[in-house]
């Protein structure tokens, strides 16, 4: 199993796991199922409510979505589908907002050539793994041949 961690910020503890409702509340998890293109959509909402709800500004709701919509997309289209599961941390009284995408499919078998922009294996331009990277202040990658893949990403509120 290949892992990959990047973090500029620590993580803190996160509420209860609700499932199916998708609205947002901080102290609690959503998880969103990741199988249809339907799906993908709604996980882009539910990030977006979620941005909201913890305070973030347009450019850092941007960003958090964009990071959200590349790894959901990922999950979907390269592991067949999978679950983001949208959580709040909390650090020294801060809420932040966590995504853990997941998928069961091929796995990664290059974990630094995928994260190189430009890298593909699809008809994508090769940047979703490293731009997600770039947008989140957290990043943490794990992966494995015939195992699938699990990327956890965290934003923290600016002061």
């Amino acid at each position: 199993m290949t892992r990959l961690a990047h973090s500029t910020a620590a993580a803190g503890a996160y509420g209860a796991i609700t499932q199916p409702d998708r609205s947002v509340q901080p102290n609690t998890a959503v998880r969103i199922d990741l199988w249809t293109e339907e799906d993908l959509l709604a996980a882009r909402h539910a990030v977006r409510a979620a941005s909201v709800e913890v305070g973030f500004g347009i450019v850092d709701q941007t960003r958090v979505i964009t990071a959200a919509s590349e790894l959901a997309r990922n999950a979907y289209i390269h592991g067949g589908g999978g679950t983001m599961l949208i959580e709040f941390p909390r650090h020294g009284g801060t809420m932040g907002l966590r995504l853990t995408i997941s998928d069961n499919g091929p796995g990664i078998g290059d974990v630094e050539a995928a994260l190189t922009d430009g890298f593909t294996t699809g008809a994508g331009l090769g940047h979703g793994l490293g731009g997600a990277r770039r947008l989140m202040d957290d990043f943490d990658l794990r992966s494995a041949p015939g195992e699938g893949t699990t990327v956890t990403v965290t934003r923290w509120p600016r002061p």
